[in-house]
This record gives structure tokens, C-alpha cells and sequence, in this order.
């Protein structure tokens, strides 16, 4: 019997699980969810090892549980990103490898304003005053319509918070390898850094962005513009904006993502800097966007055992 290992928890019911897995049982496949994280790569090897097709979602999934997999053929990704794979064992050993692109636009799109909006109408701090008896002194706050938004990277996300920034009133302007969205103002990169009041990335980790906000370009930011990051953590030198935080050279900040999954170090630098608001890397996780990734998930599964090589991208 050929086994179906799912690593890691979908965040989905029991009986959803049961019912998109009946088509997969009823071809002869065993499948084996995991309902907690694994503690290390030997601990996922060891869950893995007799998978012929696999699932994970944003656990690390290096080449050390990988070799341990002989039989592996198929990782589906339940994920956007697979910077967290190591794709070049994957191609070496001819495992295909697709991702869940798309099922997590919405819940993305919306904690990017939501960061806007706790920054922008200091919803902490108002919180932190009224538990302690004070008034809103200090707790003036500032409006979206009319300010200038800057989109970096305008794929599913970016462009979905294009449209969500046009219901607040505020001007767009993005980057972008391409310039794939009609309705959005593009600009090279540095003018939109220095123009925008408000920054949000939506990049994909790769080699050419990794960094690509630096300290260099960062400090090109107004001094009153904030920046929001609900894509990866590697495109943001987040050291370089923690030291332009403390010195006051950029207003605030709110992130998602960061150089590895939380819980971080105690001394990750980000963790002394003002103004900041700071989420465990929770932008895809939603009800609904889980429901919509589980779909997808059993969908490539078919699709693959079928020939299709949908969503394959090696």
C-alpha cells in the first residue's frame, strides 16, 4: 500500500480531513496526518521515511529528513512559499514539488491593513491606557484616505491590498518585476521608498530579493512613513530597521515574518524596537483560508497521481 504522510497539522477538522482523503483511500493510498509539529529534522525523517507522497506546510524541510525518504516522489507544499525546502535535493533526486498558491490572498491582504490600522490609530497603545486609567492623551492618530501607499511585489496579495487601499481613499503606487496590474501606478523601487507614507511587501524570498530592503534602501523611507512586512522575512535586513526604529528614522512597523519561524531568540533585534507591532507569523492562518488550503492540498494530490502536474513547479 503506498503511503501519504501529511507532517505537520493541516488546522483543519477531523472530519474534513476524512472526507477529502476518501477518493485518495479508495485508490489504495494510507494516509498518516500528524497532528502536532515535529521537534527537529531527525524527528520529521522519521515521519517521512516511508512516504511516497508527502505533505508539509511551513516546517523547514532540509535535505537531513529528506534522504531519509527513499521512496518520496511528490511534496505538496501546503504553502506559498518553498524557500523553506530544499528544492536543489529535491531536483537531484527527482522528487516534484508544488505549492498551495493563492488560498491565503485574502486573510494576507486583510493583517496587512490591520497592521496599518493598529499603527496608524495606536489601537496598543489605546488598550494599554484604558486598562491603566488613562485618558487619550498622546493617542492621536492619523487617517488612510489620501495617503500614498507603496506596494512592493503586486502578485495575488499585493494587488488585493491595492484594491482593499482604493475603499480606504489612498493613493497606490507599486513595484514590480512586471508591471502586471493595470490599475496600479508603478515606479522603480527608490521613489517608491521615498515617496510612500506607507510601505507593505509582498515579495517571494529568492535570491534576488533577499534583502532588497537594506539598510541603503530603508533609509530612503520618510521619516513619519511606516512599513509592513506579511510576506517573508529574509526580502527586510531587519537589523538595519530595527537600528533605523530606535533612531527614530522610520515611524513604525509591523511584522509578520521574520528570519525564522517564532519563537525567536530572546535577542532578535527586533524585539527592542519601538513601534513596532509584531505577530508570530499568523498572516495565512484563518478559518477559512485553512478550509481553502486543505482543498488545495487533496486537489494537487489527485492531480499528480492523475498526470496533470498541477501547481508542479519542479
Amino acid at each position: 500500500m503506498k503511503e501519504i504522510v501529511i507532517a505537520q497539522p493541516l488546522g483543519i477538522a477531523e472530519e474534513m480531513l476524512k472526507s477529502l482523503s476518501v477518493n485518495l483511500e479508495e485508490k489504495g493510498f494510507h494516509l498518516t496526518a500528524y497532528d502536532t509539529l515535529p521537534k527537529d529534522q531527525e524527528d520529521l525523517g522519521n515521519r517521512i521515511e516511508k512516504a511516497d507522497l508527502l505533505v508539509i506546510a511551513n516546517y523547514p524541510l532540509k535535505k537531513e529528513a529528506l534522504a531519509k525518504a527513499s521512496s518520496l516522489r511528490y511534496i505538496c507544499v501546503a504553502f506559498t512559499g518553498v524557500d523553506h525546502v530544499d528544492i536543489g535535493f529535491c531536483r537531484e533526486k527527482g522528487i516534484a514539488v508544488s505549492n498551495c498558491a493563492g488560498y491565503s490572498t485574502e486573510s494576507v491582504a486583510e493583517l496587512a491593513f490591520g497592521m496599518i490600522l493598529s499603527l496608524y490609530r495606536k489601537l496598543s497603545e489605546g488598550g494599554i491606557a484604558t486598562r491603566n486609567g488613562k485618558n487619550n492623551a498622546g493617542l492621536v492618530g492619523i487617517e488612510i484616505k489620501d495617503r500614498t501607499i507603496g506596494i512592493i511585489g503586486t502578485g495575488a496579495i499585493g494587488s488585493r491590498v491595492a484594491e482593499l487601499a482604493k475603499a480606504f481613499g489612498a493613493k497606490i503606487i507599486g513595484y514590480n518585476r512586471s508591471k502586471n496590474n493595470p490599475s496600479i501606478d508603478y515606479v522603480d523601487l527608490n521613489t517608491l521608498l521615498k515617496t510612500s507614507d506607507i510601505v507593505t511587501v509582498h515579495l517571494p524570498l529568492a535570491h534576488e530579493t533577499r534583502h532588497i530592503l537594506n539598510m541603503e534602501k530603508l533609509s530612503l523611507m520618510k521619516k513619519d512613513a511606516i512599513l509592513i512586512n506579511t510576506a517573508r522575512g529574509g526580502v527586510i535586513d531587519n537589523e538595519a530597521l530595527s537600528a533605523l526604529l530606535k533612531e527614530g528614522k522610520i515611524a513604525g512597523a509591523g511584522i509578520d515574518v521574520y528570519d525564522g519561524e517564532p519563537p525567536l531568540p530572546a535577542d532578535y533585534s527586533l524585539l527592542s524596537a519601538p513601534n513596532l507591532v509584531l505577530t508570530p507569523h499568523v498572516g495565512f492562518d484563518t478559518k477559512e483560508a485553512m478550509a481553502r488550503r486543505a482543498v488545495i492540498v487533496f486537489d494537487n494530490l489527485e492531480s499528480y497521481l492523475a498526470g496533470n502536474q498541477k501547481n508542479v513547479i519542479c
